[in-house]
């Protein structure tokens, strides 16, 4: 398509959206459509919820039922593409807006978002103002600096006629320059007023009102409520509204927004203009003009600190009761947070290629820095388990409740390495690399780097060195030994899948007390135990509890069954990773020749080659997978 032709299309939209005429033709598209007049939170809410909403069972779902337990977890398409691992969070914010589009008491509550830096909070306000920007127009009093809704006509003895035919309810009052018009440019004749449709613009200040952090020293209610002009008092008398001008971020952000910035960073007589606005739904004119009705959403953010401070001061209880506070905490999940540093990257222009791994070491150590010290398991199981994996430790599977883990741990999430610290450091591992590639090791060398320059205690510093120096580098190990051991092995999927099938045969038989019968001979055998304990040893099950976890396996294997789920080798991550350790122990030598031999034979040169293809089918390219099993040689293996 020509660029003409967008331009024309988007032209003819436009056009068919504007609406000019007067009250009663507005009325009669009313008639029609009585929600064409909805308040600021219900069009709000309408707008996310219409993007569509994901309800998650976590019945259907392991992974997720061992994350979230039988909770209902919503995820809303509106914030899909852009916010990573604060479900919880996110619920809460869509509950508020439901509740205030059904005009609860959230309707009159000005919702605040409380976390650490670079947590989301005001990503988050740009999206709600976003999501009004590119919304369609709504219908207003033309010529109204308040963009109110043509309603406000409607004289107050009349509303409840006007209500009964459009099956609506009517809320506001004119403002005072709207009131003085009506009066003396249409002698009261409210059906002639002209009606508009307007957009909202946050750069254009239409239906979005701003409010950064002011100097206490020069703080002016101005900025809120808008301010009197001083050079129309020679022609006007004081208490005449052609004198007002309604510019204020309240004013502005009327059927829309106000966003407080930072919003305790402001003295607290700044903010009794709120009290107001939330409970009586009103706020001052300038000078000597009457209160002003006001329909919006007021928002506001600051971090933890200020918060505290704010609220333990007890002259501050009026706004404190007019807030609902929501959390914004870091993401805790490994997962999650590894798609927060991909959808910033697609976004740089960077055009390094990343090695496998290298986000999800980065994303480990900032989890790792998040999470609060428990004696019940280590801060990597603790990871694994927000992730929702299935954890093996010590010859069992473990059955640490994540409920327990939350609860004596409820300010998790926090504190720690803000993903703009981790953002940071791949920036650089990318702006340092000679080879256009960077690798997990890179990384980790640039986080050291980052670390030792951070302004935190030596406590704090000594700990985040040893959660990159020891705990990632240890599970880095793990995950590469894996990576270049799938790669060596000829048709690893398949093997895996042929001693998982194997398994399962012998382990169902055993715990049924039956016997196998041999595919080939037709002999009835009884179940190889020794087969078993081969698997079984390799995660140290024991010999006394081999016959449970056996009993574990198949009862899952029945439930996926039933549930109609697919059955492969990797849907119980305990035997997965039997199995993987398995085929690792069965050519962990022949992968130490391969990764290290200088000299090789021509068959050897062979495997070799065919591994590093494998690699390169997994996401590797020439110069990190040359580096990537460099490093495997001086570090896996070791004698």
């Amino acid at each position: 398509m020509e660029f003409s032709e967008i331009i024309k299309k988007d032209r003819e939209e436009r056009r068919k959206q504007r609406f000019k005429g007067t009250f009663l033709d507005y009325l009669e598209i009313l008639k029609e459509s009585p929600s064409t007049c909805m308040l600021a939170h219900q069009r709000m809410y309408e707008r996310i919820v219409e993007k569509g909403v994901d309800v998650i069972n976590t019945e259907e779902n392991p992974r997720l039922r061992r994350i979230y337990g039988n909770d209902i977890i919503k995820k809303y398409d509106f914030f899909k593409d852009d916010f990573f691992g604060i479900d919880k969070s996110l619920m809460k914010i869509v509950r508020y807006f439901k509740t205030a589009a059904m005009k609860g008491e959230e309707s009159r509550q000005v919702l605040y978002l409380v976390g650490p830096v670079g947590a989301g909070k005001s990503s988050l306000m740009e999206a709600l103002k976003r999501v009004l920007e590119m919304g369609p127009p709504v219908y207003a009093i033309k010529g109204c600096p308040m963009r109110e809704e043509p309603l406000h006509l409607v004289p107050k003895h009349l509303r409840e006629q006007f209500e009964n035919l459009l099956n609506i309810k009517i809320e506001g009052d004119l403002c005072p320059i709207c009131r003085y018009r009506l009066i003396n440019e249409y002698n009261g004749e409210f059906e002639r007023v002209p009606v508009e449709t307007v957009d909202f613009s946050i750069r254009g200040r239409k239906g979005v009102g701003v409010v950064p952090p002011v100097d206490p020293n020069n703080q002016d209610t101005s900025v809120l409520v808008g301010s009197v002009d001083i050079s129309k008092l020679d022609l006007y008398p004081e208490d005449d509204p052609r004198v007002l001008s309604l510019n204020g971020a309240f004013d502005v952000g009327n059927r829309g927004i106000v966003e407080f910035i930072e919003v305790f960073k402001n003295e607290v007589e700044y903010l009794h203009t709120m009290i107001t606005a939330t409970q009586e739904k009103s706020i001052p004119s300038p000078g000597k003009g009457p209160m002003i009705y006001f329909d919006g959403i007021i928002l506001a953010h600051s971090n933890e600190a200020e918060w505290n401070k704010f609220k333990a001061d007890h002259t501050n209880e009026a706004i404190l009761d007019r807030i609902v506070k929501i959390e914004m905490p870091y993401c805790l999940e490994l997962n999650e947070e590894v798609k927060i540093y991909n959808k910033v990257l697609k976004k740089s222009k960077f055009s390094a290629h990343i090695a496998p791994h290298t986000i999800e070491v980065a994303s480990m150590f900032a989890i790792l820095t998040r999470l609060t010290a428990s004696s019940k398991v280590d801060p990597l199981t603790k990871l694994k388990i927000y992730n929702g994996e299935e954890i093996v430790e010590k010859g069992t599977t473990k059955k640490i409740d994540i409920l327990e883990l939350r609860e004596e741990a409820q300010r998790e999430g926090m504190t720690g390495i803000s993903t703009r610290f981790i953002m940071k450091a791949i920036d650089t591992a990318m702006a340092e690399t000679e080879h256009d590639c960077i690798n997990p090791i890179a990384v980790l060398e640039v986080l050291v780097k980052s670390v030792k320059e951070l302004s935190v205690g030596d406590e704090e510093k000594k700990k985040y060195l040893n959660f990159i120096q020891n705990v990632i580098k240890k599970e880095y190990h793990k995950i590469l030994e894996k990576e270049v051991t799938k790669a060596f092995i000829h048709g690893y999927h398949e093997q895996a899948e042929d001693l998982f099938n194997n398994y399962l045969d012998h382990a169902e038989a055993f715990v049924n007390k039956t016997k196998i019968k041999d595919s080939s001979t037709g002999e009835e055998l009884e179940p190889d135990e020794k087969f078993l304990r081969s698997i079984e040893e390799q995660i140290g099950i024991t010999s006394s509890a081999a016959k449970g976890f056996r009993q574990d396996v198949t009862s899952y294997m029945f439930y996926l069954m039933r549930s109609g789920s697919k059955i492969e080798y990797t849907c119980y991550e305990p035997l997965k990773e039997a199995i993987e350790k398995k085929l690792t122990t069965s050519v962990k030598e022949l992968s130490r020749v391969i990764t290290r031999t200088k000299v090789r034979d021509k068959d050897q040169n062979k495997k070799y080659d065919a591994m590093v293809e494998e690699m390169k089918r997994n996401g590797y390219c020439d110069q990190c997978c040359n580096v990537i099993l460099k490093y495997a040689a001086n570090n896996l293996w070791k004698d």
